[in-house]
């Protein structure tokens, strides 16, 4: 392996240590639930989630496992989620 490619991988992992480096505006994310998949959206301020509970609770087990998974990388706005 290349040195100069050493280094950028160094450097991907110091960066990915550094969470307050990122910011998450959008992502679309299938969660393989133990019943069915669900289509869980982040807007860069909202989570929503294509599942019964979510639309009833503006929040779901499929949204705070993303916030769970991403540790504070996209803030946690499930109560204030799109319908």
């Amino acid at each position: 392996m290349q040195s100069g490619m050493i280094g950028k991988i160094e450097k991907a992992h110091r960066y990915a240590e550094e969470r307050s480096r990122f910011d998450f505006h959008s992502m679309v994310v299938t969660v393989h639930g133990n019943n069915s998949d669900h289509t869980v959206h982040y807007d860069g301020e909202r989570w929503s989630c294509d599942c019964d509970y979510f639309q009833q609770q503006r929040t779901c087990a499929h949204t705070m496992s993303l916030e769970v998974m991403l540790g504070g990388t996209a803030p946690q706005h499930s109560r204030m989620a799109v319908a």
